[in-house]
């Protein structure tokens, strides 16, 4: 599948049918004008100082200086940044629950210390349908908190299609652009297929759950057993897997050679015949040299989780290395479990650093680089280059605006810069994604807060009773 193939399949229309989705206003209510913002365009336009965008039925319709538009809704974004929304583009959503718990924090079912698969596979065989709901919903407003527009729930504890269903519904009513990877469960057996049926049948109703095509339908694939070493699926059953999904036009994302007893994985895929534009890979630290440029051979986009990485101890991410190859690279939160949080500015910060330590150079990746990672790099690694990840007439509108009020900035300097090195969740402003304001004046509007910390805590008691 070519590039361009895979990003017209990425990006289809659907209609949406779920009820709890329409309590919105449509999009073609919304006529915005963010008005007098140093723009970050991050696209051929590159920097506008004092400009404008203009924002009408989820669509960026102009950008510029002075821009005349009487009838829309202002934004003041006078001594603020305006940039692309950040792109996330692999995150276990459905663990937000757990979040601080990669050590089994102390539980019967999983003991301090037992690691985050132990942890995650002993807590996660507890939940309901509706604890992956909350843990979704928890992770959706964290990212809208953090100027986070599109997210890739890498959903790896399905049980049964009502759990891919309670994800689905989380990520509709959050208002993001998603990819929602359909997985396996925690604990799923070696030598047992995925629900490749339950796959197909959510595939053949995507109109039902596609949210007017802000979201779109994946596969999170084992491969031969990604990066959990407990974990060891024979080729038979992961080459009919992948085969599966392709035969659905589905994109497929898969963890490899993260550890270095994942090393290797690469070069069987390639041996498949495996990868691909539509293959992510997340991890790589420990791929060689001859599999990073298999990789960069075939446009296999990849996927980098800096925390999680070092907190795990794969060991540091390997971002320059891909970069220098030619890879399709994006940021992940990959888990708050581990990672603690879902600040993309800080994963963006941690990623110029470690490149440039393992560089031994100062300029090895610019901050300008690495925001490229968080913004239009991560959407071409997802297959949405022409629907996000930059400002431009005729995209989506999906747009941050972050305050340089807060002590932490305090003045505008180098934006690109301030963004990587300085900013925090709590610094942006506003965020609109497709074309619906999520925060405004720093308040999330389609969130009780209290209620969702509330609702979040009910269902993690509730996980934690049933496991012992």
């Amino acid at each position: 599948m070519t590039s361009e193939v895979f990003e017209a399949y990425i990006y289809q229309g659907t209609p949406l049918s779920w009820a709890s989705m329409t309590s919105r206003a449509s999009v073609s209510e919304v006529n915005l004008l963010i008005r007098g913002g140093y723009i970050l365009t991050m696209d051929s336009a590159g920097d506008i100082a004092g400009g404008d965008v203009h924002v009408r039925d989820g669509v960026i319709q102009a950008i510029g200086r002075d821009l005349a538009v009487p009838d829309a809704e202002l934004i003041d974004a006078s001594g603020k940044i305006v940039a692309p929304g950040l792109v996330d583009t692999h995150w276990h959503m459905w663990n937000t629950l757990l979040r601080g718990m990669s050590d089994g924090g102390g539980t019967a079912v999983a003991p301090a210390r037992s690691g985050y698969f132990a942890a995650c596979v002993g807590l996660g065989r507890h939940f309901r349908p509706e604890d992956s709901y909350a843990g979704t919903r928890l992770a959706c407003a964290e990212a809208v908190d953090a100027g986070i527009t599109t997210v890739h729930d890498w959903a790896h504890n399905i049980r049964g299609a009502d759990y891919a269903h309670a994800g689905l519904r989380a990520l509709a009513e959050s208002g993001l652009r998603a990819r929602f990877s359909y997985g396996y469960e925690t604990g799923h057996h070696n030598e047992r297929l995925m629900a490749l049926d339950d796959l197909a049948a959510l595939a053949s109703a995507w109109p039902r759950y596609g949210a007017r095509g802000r979201i779109h339908l994946g596969m999170a694939w084992r491969g031969t057993g990604g990066s959990n070493p407990a974990m060891r699926v024979a080729p038979g059953l992961y080459r009919e897997e992948i085969a599966a999904a392709r035969g659905l036009g589905l994109p497929v994302t898969v963890h490899a050679c993260g550890p270095r007893s994942a090393a290797g994985q690469i070069a069987a895929y390639a041996a498949d015949g495996l990868l691909g534009p539509d293959l992510q890979v997340v991890h790589m630290n420990s791929a060689s040299a001859p599999e990073i440029a298999l990789a960069a051979a075939s446009r296999t986009p990849v996927s980098v989780s800096p925390f999680t990485e070092l907190l795990i101890g794969y060991g540091q991410p390997v971002t320059g290395e891909l970069l220098a190859a030619g890879l399709p690279v994006g940021l992940s939160v990959d888990t708050t479990m581990l990672s603690g949080n879902a600040d993309m500015f800080a994963i963006m910060k941690v990623t110029q650093g470690c490149a440039n330590a393992q560089a031994r150079d100062e300029f090895a990746l610019t901050a300008r680089d690495v925001l490229r990672l968080a913004t239009i790099d991560g959407a071409r690694s997802l297959g949405l280059g022409s629907v996000t990840g930059s400002l431009a007439v005729g995209k989506r509108a999906d747009v941050i605006v972050v305050s340089a009020d807060a002590p932490n900035i305090g003045v505008i300097t180098d934006p690109a810069r301030l963004l990587v090195t300085a900013a925090q969740p709590a610094n942006v402003d506003t965020v609109i994604a497709d074309g619906r304001v999520l925060k405004r004046h720093g308040t999330l509007t389609g969130y009780d807060v209290a209620e969702l910390a509330a609702s979040s805590r009910s269902a993690l008691a509730g996980v934690l009773s049933r496991a012992g």
